[in-house]
């Protein structure tokens, strides 16, 4: 359809339900084992259901016996091993940190394609539990500036969410959008929806968005764009996130300087490289080629977008970036924060275990790129509380002198960490306070909490999704260039600015486990 016949059945569109999309009585249970396990039977090496292998096990018995031994026989050895282990892993990280603060910024690719033949869009946008923000979702969707004839639109909800799908149900939606219903089964991940909805998305390229999600609405036209100006071995682009609550509190402060460095710093620096990204769980548009190459989704790896990126690597596809934005709700309170994170870090290390499955089919900047992104994150995460405990121990008890090479590094590290976040906060547009930067050692410690529970989720449910609450912050509402999809949402409210300024709080203030 054209934008011309869209726009003359615009008033149709206004009083029509979404079509709902359900497989066959006799094809949905074929069409769910695939969706759950169609990575692991193409290539079971590559699917986290694998678990460790008996290498695996082997070697890292083999490590913590020689480091044990070596521990209770020569520690002298064992503590200068140690240092110059610590002092080499912070040097590398400090470089890295400080060269993704000094990066230059590329423009923008200059290729506009033609209106007529810009590529067909599939957002698929899973949902499970999340009545209360399914509204705010579908604006900001609607509010995506590009033409309409060229969108299509899932909306993924589980066939057990009634709650969600009759507050979908009461919705009133356009031709853009399509209700699609995931047949029970396990695991009950989100990779798992997607791959399902995938089987029915029409378009040429596929994007991923959250179920609180505000993309800004020239992302779609950005993301075309560059795969307009890319080869046929662009098979991703990734749009930066943060936070449209990033200045609630100290947490969502951090948060936000965090995500900052993470997509405004750390991404791009590797995508000027052409090293693979650890890509976020959503605003990364692929080519369904490439896509569909990588055997989509891991439904048994909680962090299934840092393994996805890896896996494009390997079959020659590159990932870049893109500027428009997307906003998202952080987590207000340490208990969820630490929940989230739990399941990222859980995510991690699984991912870390397949592509160590076999190391020589990494190249050296997949190695490289999978050392400084998921194997940092994973290591700062389970020794930094430990070490700081240790080192403010040692020092107070006079045992240790911090000017030992592994403590100067530590506070280097530091350092480097805060130069890289002013640098990122300011070209995400976004303010913070001195004092928050300077607050980024008291930030990192928290995740040993949630290392210590994603190792424990590991052995007894190492597929378990953790889900964040979301609904606590009313997110900004952006301008609707199209149809809206509830007649509750007919004024037009002011245009969304990103960055945003604080946000307003939700009076309401509905609870959801989302």
């Amino acid at each position: 359809m054209d934008d011309q016949g869209y726009r003359a059945g615009t008033l149709a569109g206004q009083h029509m339900r979404a079509v709902e999309r359900l497989a066959p009585h006799r094809l949905a249970p074929g069409w769910a084992d695939r969706a759950a396990n169609g990575l692991f039977y193409r290539s079971p090496a590559l699917s986290a259901k694998s678990g460790l292998t008996a290498m695996q096990k082997r070697a890292g018995i083999a490590t913590l016996t020689a480091l044990l031994a070596l521990t209770l026989w020569a520690p002298g050895v064992m503590w200068t091993a140690l240092q110059l282990v610590a002092a080499s892993v912070f040097l590398v990280m400090i470089l890295f940190r400080l060269a993704a603060a000094a990066w230059c910024a590329r423009p923008e690719p200059s290729v506009r394609p033609d209106e007529a033949r810009l590529p067909v869009f599939t957002i698929l946008a899973p949902v499970y539990r999340e009545a209360a923000v399914l509204p705010q979702l579908t604006r900001a969707l609607a509010s995506l500036d590009y033409p309409p004839g060229r969108l299509d639109i899932k909306i993924i909800m589980e066939a057990d969410d009634r709650e969600t799908i009759r507050a979908a149900r009461q919705l009133v939606f356009d031709s853009r959008f399509e209700i699609v219903i995931v047949p029970e089964g396990t695991p009950r991940t989100k990779p798992r929806a997607l791959n399902y909805a995938l089987t029915f998305a029409r378009g040429d390229i596929v994007t991923v968005y959250d179920a609180e999600d505000v993309p800004h609405p020239g992302q779609l036209r950005a993301a075309a764009a560059a795969f307009a100006a890319g080869n046929e071995k662009l098979g991703c682009v990734q749009a930066p996130l943060n936070w449209y609550n990033h200045d609630s509190n100290w947490l969502t402060r951090q948060f936000a300087i965090e995500y900052a460095v993470q997509f405004r710093a750390i991404l791009p620096l590797l995508a000027r490289l052409g090293l693979p990204l650890p890509l976020g769980g959503t605003s990364n548009h692929f080519r369904r080629k490439a896509l569909e190459a990588a055997g989509g989704w891991d439904a048994y790896n909680v962090t299934e977008d840092a393994d996805l990126g890896f896996r494009l690597a390997r079959l020659g596809y590159r990932s870049g970036v893109i500027t428009p934005p997307t906003l998202e709700e952080a987590p207000e309170h340490t208990p969820p924060w630490i929940r989230q994170r739990s399941r990222w870090l859980k995510g991690y290390i699984q991912t870390l275990a397949v592509h160590l499955r076999h190391p020589s089919a990494l190249s050296p900047g997949a190695a490289f790129s999978l050392a400084m992104t998921i194997g940092t994150a994973t290591m700062s995460a389970l020794l930094h509380g430990p070490a700081i405990i240790a080192l403010t121990g040692l020092a107070v008890s006079g045992m240790i002198d911090l000017t030992l090479p592994a403590a100067g590094f530590l506070f280097l590290g530091y350092a480097a960490s805060m130069v890289c976040g002013v640098a990122a906060i300011h070209r995400a547009g976004l303010q913070t306070r001195c004092i928050d930067v300077a607050r980024i050692p008291l930030y990192w410690p928290l995740q040993t909490i949630a290392a210590i529970i994603a190792l424990v989720e590991l052995r007894i449910r190492p597929y378990f999704w953790a889900k964040t609450e979301h609904g606590f912050t009313r997110a900004p509402e952006s301008e609707c260039r199209c149809p809206l999809p509830s007649p509750s949402l007919s004024s037009r409210p002011p245009p969304l600015s990103f960055p945003p300024g604080r946000p307003a709080r939700n009076p309401i203030r509905q609870k959801v486990r989302a």
